[in-house]
């Protein structure tokens, strides 16, 4: 079978039951066969850094909540006489097709790489900021119960991104 051309397509879901989303639609085209027309359903999560009850836990969020991104080979499901958008579309808890409900608009490659985190131009430059303390530098705190304090750094952890530092 020669290559099928696949696009990029935006879901929307109820919020909160995009994991659900994704199972319904991975189970539902290997139980058909149909894996070659939809080979990929995400859910673009980010890894965010909480404190619960003390501790500190990585947790996966949504970055965008209420929607499904699907990997499908549209048009040649149609040429194949194979509902796929009927099938994505109807699946429980899914809303339609972000767009057009009858003609499913593909995302452009742009805002795919942006939503996927693709796009290093912006990223790397934030990610590798690096503002350099001097031990002994005195500095103002801005945030927490000491906010407004003048303090002397004490030690920098440049992995950590920490100062410790010493309240006057």
């Amino acid at each position: 079978m020669a290559e099928v051309e696949k696009k990029w397509y935006v879901l929307k879901v109820i919020s909160g039951h995009e994991a659900r989303v994704k199972e319904y639609i991975e189970l539902d085209m290997k139980n058909h066969h149909y894996e070659q027309y939809v080979p990929q359903v995400l859910v673009p999560t980010k890894k965010t850094e909480t404190t619960l009850r003390g501790k500190r836990v990585v947790r996966d969020m949504n970055i965008l909540p209420g929607y499904v991104l699907v990997e499908a080979a549209i048009e040649a499901a149609q040429a194949d006489k194979i509902p796929i958008v009927h099938m994505l579309r109807f699946t429980p808890d899914v809303l339609g097709f972000l767009g057009n409900a009858n003609k499913p608009t593909p995302l452009r490659p742009n805002e795919l790489n942006r939503l996927l985190g693709l796009d290093t131009g912006n990223d790397e430059a934030q990610e590798n900021v690096n503002t350099d303390f001097v031990i002994g530098e005195s500095v103002k705190v801005t945030d927490g119960p000491f906010n407004g304090f003048n303090c002397t750094i004490e030690e920098v952890n440049q992995d950590r991104k920490k100062l410790k530092v010493s309240v006057k």
